[in-house]
């Protein structure tokens, strides 16, 4: 049958759409057809929030007529959304005639840094205000579940929009707890400066008019009479049909008997594209009202297989609130499912009926249905039958026991009744919108007699390939008294059912088995309790459940965040127009919200452009046998593939010369690009690029640290830096200890992916190319090198990055040779953006890191000798690797004094996508080794650990292990104060009775100091330039060699220059880093870039003043415009160039001297966390942070900075895991199985203070670096989850040091807190199998 028409509506407009293809989803045709690119691409697959829109269509039930929720558009099929309306950020408003109250009030409270996740994070919250204009703060912070943002660390955002809280006052200093005298804004010392904790003022903030909204259209209000027909949209390979009656629906599944039905499209429109699964006929049951209906019975209640989660959600809550509670445990259990199941853009359109037919081993809700025995009404062409939903339900891995003709019409969620209890858990590596690692449902039914078991129902997911019931134990289990014999045999039962093999599919085989015993634990205790407090009626529930086992029952709870950040006020009477040292907002923080600031794939595509692919290994060390493009030059669109052979110029390249632009022969990691399919679609070149089929002869490939040791596989000799006499002081000291530690790799997970857009001009050679890097010199040599051209024909132009963190800094030009490459060949524009996966797997990440030590002390304490190894995985090429290793070798002190030193740092070569730059460098791998012998020396000295710590704190003057003096050393002024802000003696004590009185829930505290030095590794590149153009009406152009990358570089630099000249900032603009107008720049790296452009700018400024100083001293009362314009009639210049090096740095290794450093950043944190010791889940309680910036020259950025690094800093050390297979394939690559910190992991109480008084010598305006130095505070969360461990292995009779690696994941915890149930699951012996997964 024909086509149909597909008719809609985007922020009010009718679009009309003849040739729609069912492929193509709502982000790709907002962005490319309809031109609106505020809407970002993150990750393809609903997992980072970044593409978030508003849908409106209509509902006869809501006031309005319309229902609205919010959805990812990159997975939303452009085919559902037939009479429906769609709202996008730029719907809202717009910085050119009204910001909305929600885009200016992320603006204006700081929360939008890089800005690329912003416009989603707007929509969302716009949504919820849509629905509901006066929420509670629990609201809002749920609400953010299914949105990511890498920059700002969350607490601005969420700051900005308490302010539409019901409770909407921005709490200040103390959270607002204190008045009047006991508030720390009160407490002058003797000529103290003014400190302020206020960085925006919502007074200024526009109300929220609700009925200022756009309305729902007319003319889909008009469809409600009309009666809906059968839908028909045909693409080049796929057919959507959507049915409007049930009988169409399964005349249609008979007739094609494979197709897939499909209401969210979060599960297939993942599998179609991260897993090349096609499925040619799709059918969506929306609008079926049997599909779609809920109904109560006498049993239960009946949902249609349609109905949204959402909506599944809205009627258990109110179920629950409404009926007895006895009669509501199996909806209690779903709703505990649901609260973390996704983020509400997921929820909003997931069918309840779609969870049960992807018929996941890990689904959250299945194990539910299975345990409570809910019926399914199936229906095909044939007629209806209902099943329960038993262990013989699932047949297999994604499999069911329907009929290819059948479809799941309905499922009965069943009441439970007297003296039957439902309990369900999930354990998973994020709290937030996350899939399950073990998830399980558990019902019991009791006698009349009380305490037997009558019924007992235990599944479980991620146990086996379905989901699983542990029928044995549940029959062993029958007519038994509800006791503590009861529970030791179900314990052993379940560790004996519910085995894994050790190289099962997913890894953390022992966490897995030992979850399913500590969840029945869970589920023991809670029926326990309930059945005593019937029993009791409440008087005295802790007879039958010990006091201090009540806290394994309690389910998780987290307060709104609490947050105070304190920096101090510029001096009394520093002029109005100087906004140097105020929180002024970052300059595109409004555009940024409004989705008009511009990123490179926003950039409109040229007439004539080409689309690249990047093809990659799939092998991590083999030769290229051949390869064959026959398949994909079938694929439409397809225009060429480019390889080694198209090169006209050089094929070496890399920071050390030792890579290639493409693979010649050999591929030496998953990953390494061989190639790339230009074609005229995006879809296109990547369906080309699939079907190119490579044949190759294996070479043994070297994966892990580990196994390069054992084959002695590293770049240059290892670097060594000694002082003292090592061997002495290990004789001298009263203990020594020696241990290792390894700390896993990270993903930067910058929002934007990889991007360049390359434009050949058609004469000498020259290009244009528009790259997100943060190195657009590197870039402009890389492809001149590769085009055989001179660097004056490249022109590289950077507008921002949607973030970087080192990830763009040398590795950015693997993309913009290899798109340099196609446009040359093809003569045409090419564009190339990675998706995510392609991103996360090609372009490397932070180093592992292991460390091996041996440390000598003194009974009090005092750290007397250290010997200290590092080794790190470099991957397939040196990249900046060995700068990295020196900067480690630099922190291997952390802020000790320790008089006999001697460190040496490796770095592997081996067959792994080559590791690069991320923000710290080296410097965090180098200082958590340090606090993990420093914790193990506090162990076995038994004395308080701040006592230790501080004991061995450098002073004044002092001269570091590679012998540079420590001046202007504020590290003791910080951590007096951090230890006072965090009441930290008070809260030790605390938290010892919490230990004592809760066996398993534990909490612990830490708190650790932060030396980081400030300079470039390569000293080179401490230099900078910068470009002042003043033009005849007074306005400046500022141009400097820095990448704004959401650090607010240039807000800074403008800040800069506008003290430096004396004029309003809004006489400045900067318009974007470029080659041709600031030549050789420094990468934006090193934390450096406001101190050394902000130097050049200043430089620059002075000239200009110097040539209008005649001008001003002939008329003093004249304005800044005057002067400009009697320089310009008296032919002055009135631009200027600035230049800027760094004096006096150098260092030589051998001789260990000279000053590798211009200064340093000093920060202590203090953090407190509660651990769960029978999941491994932990709670971020508290942190407050202490940090030396000098004299700010933004408050709001550099808290923004500090917060941001910190939130970087607890993913590396608590949840981050990159997962690799032991032939080095990387399976984490993306959202789904890779876990950045989400809204809900930051600390509840954050509070952030900049130290008050300590100007800095050596940098513009006395300020101090401040990206990288606060990362590793963050390892204050790390060392607090150790010491509540050792609380945990405490009460098992250990009290030995033990090993905790890096990241500190619920795995980890859980297997370091030993107890019985860990003791039931033995691990295999390492070498009797294969693993599923490596530490590399």
């Amino acid at each position: 049958r024909k086509t149909d028409q597909l008719v809609f509506f985007v922020n009010g407009r009718k679009v009309v759409e003849e040739n729609v293809d069912p492929e193509t989803t709502l982000l790709t045709y907002l962005r490319r057809k309809l031109g609106l690119h505020g809407t970002k691409l993150g990750c393809g697959e609903g997992g980072c929030g970044a593409c978030t829109v508003m849908i409106s269509k209509y509902d006869n039930f809501q006031k309005n007529g319309a229902t609205l929720y919010s959805v990812n558009a990159c997975l939303f099929p452009i085919c559902a959304l037939h009479h429906v309306a769609v709202t996008t950020v730029e719907g809202i408003g717009s910085s050119k005639t009204r910001l909305h109250p929600v885009q200016e009030r992320i603006a204006k409270s700081h929360g939008s840094q890089c800005g690329f996740c912003t416009p989603g994070i707007v929509m969302s919250m716009y949504a919820l205000l849509r629905n509901r204009p006066n929420p509670v703060m629990e609201e809002i912070e749920e609400n953010f579940q299914g949105n990511l943002c890498r920059c700002t660390g969350y607490r601005p955002i969420v700051q900005g929009y308490r302010t539409f809280a019901k409770t909407g006052k921005s709490e200040g200093c103390c959270g607002g707890k204190a008045s009047g005298q006991g508030c720390c804004m009160n407490e002058k010392e003797d000529n103290a400066a003014m400190v302020s904790s206020i960085l925006f003022n919502p007074a200024e903030f526009q109300p929220l008019d609700p009925t200022q909204e756009p309305i729902f259209p007319p003319e889909l209000l008009m469809q409600k009479n009309k009666p809906l027909e059968q839908l028909c949209f045909r693409g080049e390979r796929v057919m959507w049909l959507q049915p409007a009656t049930l009988e169409e629906l399964l005349t249609l599944k008979a007739q094609y008997p494979a197709a897939k039905l499909v209401v969210g499209n979060t599960e297939v429109g993942i599998e179609m594209r991260l897993k090349n699964m096609l499925y040619p006929v799709i059918i969506a049951p929306a609008w079926i009202p049997e599909m779609t209906f809920v109904q109560y019975t006498k049993k239960g209640i009946i949902f249609g297989a349609a109905c949204t989660l959402s909506s599944v959600e809205v009627v258990l809550k109110k179920a629950v609130a409404e009926l007895d509670s006895y009669k509501t445990e199996v909806f209690q259990a779903v709703l505990d499912q649901l609260r973390w199941f996704a983020g509400p853009q997921v929820k909003n359109v997931a069918a309840l009926g779609g969870n049960i037919m992807t018929a996941s081993p890990i689904s959250d809700l299945n194990p539910v249905f299975m345990a409570c025995g809910s019926k399914l009404t199936l229906a095909s062409i044939e007629g209806r039958r209902t099943i329960k939903m038993d262990k013989n339900f699932f047949t297999g891995y994604r499999k069911t026991a329907l009929k290819p003709n059948e479809i799941l019409l309905s499922i009965e969620i069943p009441f439970t009744r007297k003296g039957e209890y439902f309990s369900a858990f999930k354990q998973a590596s994020r709290r937030e919108d996350d899939i399950a690692i073990v998830t399980c449902g558990m019902r019991v039914l009791f006698k009349e007699v009380r305490n037997q078991v009558k019924k007992i129902k235990l599944s479980y997911g991620g146990m086996a390939p379905t989901t699983v019931m542990a029928g044995k134990t549940c029959q062993a289990l029958m007519h038994r008294e509800w006791n503590e014999d009861l529970l030791q045999e179900a314990c052993h039962l379940l560790a004996e059912e519910m085995n894994l093999s050790p190289s099962a599919p997913g890894g953390m085989v022992d966490f897995r088995r030992t979850l399913t015993l500590s969840f029945f634990f869970k589920f023991y205790l809670t029926v326990l309790q309930k059945l005593d407090s019937e029993l009791n009626g409440n008087n005295n529930p802790h007879e039958l459940v010990p006091y201090e086992y009540v806290c394994a029952t309690k389910v998780f709870h987290k307060d709104p965040v609490n947050n105070v950040q304190l920096f101090q006020e510029v001096p009394a009477g520093q002029s109005v127009e100087d906004m140097v040292g105020r929180p002024l907002v970052h300059l595109s923080a409004a555009k940024q919200a409004c989705g008009e600031a511009v990123y490179c794939d926003d950039i409109p595509c040229y007439e004539n452009e080409l689309y690249l692919t990047l093809v990659t290994s799939t092998k991590a060390h083999a030769k290229i046998l051949s390869i064959d493009t026959t398949e994909a030059e079938c694929v439409p669109g397809f225009v060429c593939f480019i390889s080694v052979k198209d090169i006209p110029g050089s094929n070496v390249s890399g920071i050390a010369f030792d890579e290639t632009v493409f693979a010649d022969n050999m591929v030496t990691c998953v990953g390494h690009i061989i190639g790339g399919v230009v074609a005229d679609t995006h879809e296109h070149s990547r369906r080309a690029a699939k079907a190119i089929k490579i044949k190759y002869e294996d070479l043994l490939p070297i994966i892990t640290i580990q196994e390069a040791i054992e084959k002695q596989s590293f770049y240059d000799v290892p670097r060594k830096i000694e002082k003292g006499n090592v061997q002495k002081g290990f004789e001298e000291s009263d203990y020594i200890v020696e241990g290792e530690m390894y700390i896993g790799g990270q993903e930067h997970f910058y929002l934007e992916t990889h991007c360049t857009i390359a434009v050949p001009k058609g004469e000498d050679g020259e290009m244009e190319l528009f790259v997100s890097t943060q190195n657009p010199t590197k870039t402009q040599e890389s492809v001149a090198s590769v085009l055989g051209v001179p660097e004056n024909r490249i022109l590289v132009r950077v507008k921002r990055l949607g973030g970087g963190f080192g990830g763009k800094e040398s590795r950015s030009t693997i993309v913009s040779t290899a798109v340099a490459v196609a446009a040359f060949k093809t003569g045409r524009p090419v564009r190339c953006m990675l998706d995510r996966d392609e991103d996360m797997l090609i372009t490397g990440g932070r180093h592992p890191f292991l460390g091996q030590y041996k440390v000598g002390f003194m009974k009090n304490g005092k750290i007397n000798s250290l010997k200290v190894s590092y080794y790190s995985n470099g991957g397939n090429s040196a990249d900046l690797s060995l700068a990295v290793m020196d900067r480690a070798l630099f922190h291997m002190d952390n802020a000790y004094n320790i008089p006999n030193i001697q460190g040496e740092g490796t770095v592997c070569k081996t067959n792994m996508p080559s590791n690069t730059a991320f923000r710290g460098f080296g410097g965090p791998q180098g200082m958590m080794i340090v606090e993990c012998w420093m914790n193990d020396v506090i162990l076995k000295s038994g004395l308080p650990a701040e006592q230790v710590r501080k004991l061995n704190l450098y002073d004044e003057g002092d001269l570091t292990h590679f012998n540079q003096k420590l001046e202007g050393f504020t590290l003791k002024r910080c951590w007096k104060e951090c230890v006072k802000n965090s009441e930290y003696h008070t809260r030790k004590q605390i938290i010892d009775d919490f230990n004592r009185q809760n066996r398993w829930k534990k909490r612990g505290i830490a708190i650790i100091p932060t030396k980081f030095g400030i300079s470039f590794i390569i000293h080179l590149c401490q230099r900078a330039g910068a470009l002042v153009q003043v033009y005849t009406d007074g306005s400046v152009l500022l141009t400097h060699g820095g990448a704004e990358m959401g650090q607010g570089l240039h807000t800074k630099m403008i800040q800069v220059a506008s003290k430096t000249l004396g004029i309003p900032t809004t006489t400045i603009h900067i318009s974007e880093t470029s080659t041709n107008t600031v030549p050789n720049t420094s990468p934006t790296a090193a934390s450096v870039s406001a101190d050394i452009n902000g130097m050049a700018v200043f430089n620059a400024c002075k000239t200009i003043l110097k040539r209008l100083e005649p001008f001003k001293s002939s008329n003093p009362k004249g304005s800044w415009k005057d002067w400009v314009n009697e320089a310009y009639v008296n032919c002055v210049s009135l631009s200027a160039t600035g230049f800027y090096r760094v004096p006096g740095l150098g260092y030589d290794f051998k001789e260990n001297k000279g000053n590798p450093f211009d200064y340093f950043s000093y920060g202590v944190a203090c953090s407190e966390v509660e651990i769960d010791c029978l999941t491994g889940d932990h709670q971020n309680l508290r942190t407050h942070i202490v940090m030396d910036v000098g004299t700010s020259l933004n408050p709001a950025i550099d808290i923004g900075q500090i917060e941001g690094a910190f939130v970087q800093g607890l993913g590396l050390f608590t949840l981050e895991e990159l997962r690799y297979s032991p032939e080095g394939d990387l399976y984490s690559r993306g959202p789904g199985m890779y876990k950045i910190p989400a809204f809900g992991d930051i600390p509840t109480e954050f509070h952030v203070s900049l130290l008050r008084d300590c100007p800095n010598s050596k940098a513009i305006y006395a300020s101090k670096a401040v990206g990288e130095p606060p990362l590793f505070l963050s390892a204050s969360v790390f060392y607090a989850i150790k010491d509540a461990i050792f609380a945990a292995r405490a009460e098992s009779g250990l009290t030995q040091p033990f090993r905790l690696d890096s990241p500190a994941t619920p795995e980890r915890i859980r297997n370091a807190c030993v107890d019985n149930f860990t003791k039931l699951c033995p691990s295999a012996e390492p070498g009797t199998f294969k693993p599923w997964s490596v530490r590399v």
